[in-house]
């Protein structure tokens, strides 16, 4: 496994793949970095475009990502992350909504439970699933999701941002 780290507004992330497709994005916790692991080889050229797309999103610039990437799972799993990647950038649902959405509406907290284990997030937006009464947990932590929301609110209403549909 190669690694690399990705400046951002919640710290840096830790990017692991194999060079060419990325199978994990680590946020920082408190904006600290996360230590790779021993035995993943730091490449500091590796995911170039992973990188410029991610640069871009947190300038406001991209909604979306078209790097390569893949994350195994179960089938639950990867019907919830399917679901997740259909949010609408500023856009937020529940995880009820969520629930309902992959036709499971009594799976709250596994749907809760799947949300925790995506480990591509940002990419795959799990961080626009919130609570009922609130914004609910984030693996990054809440200040980090708080973060990704009011990024997404402000480029989605800036006049400059650009159409989707380009």
């Amino acid at each position: 496994m190669l690694h690399t780290y990705c400046e951002s507004p919640l710290g840096d992330l830790l990017l692991v793949g194999d060079g060419a497709v990325v199978s994990a994005i680590h946020l920082p916790r408190e904006r600290q970095r996360k230590d790779p692991d021993p035995a993943w080889m730091e490449d500091g050229s590796a995911f170039a475009v992973a990188r410029r797309e991610l640069g871009e999103y947190f300038a406001g610039q991209r909604e979306s990502f078209g790097f390569a990437r893949e994350q195994g799972g179960t089938p639950f799993q990867l019907r919830v992350w399917a679901e997740l990647a259909r949010i609408p950038f500023g856009a937020t649902i529940t995880y009820g909504e969520l629930a309902r959405r992959i036709g499971s509406p009594n799976a709250c907290r596994a749907v809760g439970t799947a949300n925790g284990r995506n480990q591509l997030p940002i990419v795959v937006p799990c961080h626009r699933v919130v609570a009922t009464g609130g914004l609910g947990g984030f693996g990054g932590g809440l200040a980090a999701k708080r973060i990704l929301l009011d990024l997404e609110r402000r480029a989605a209403a800036s006049p400059c941002h650009p159409d989707p549909r380009a």
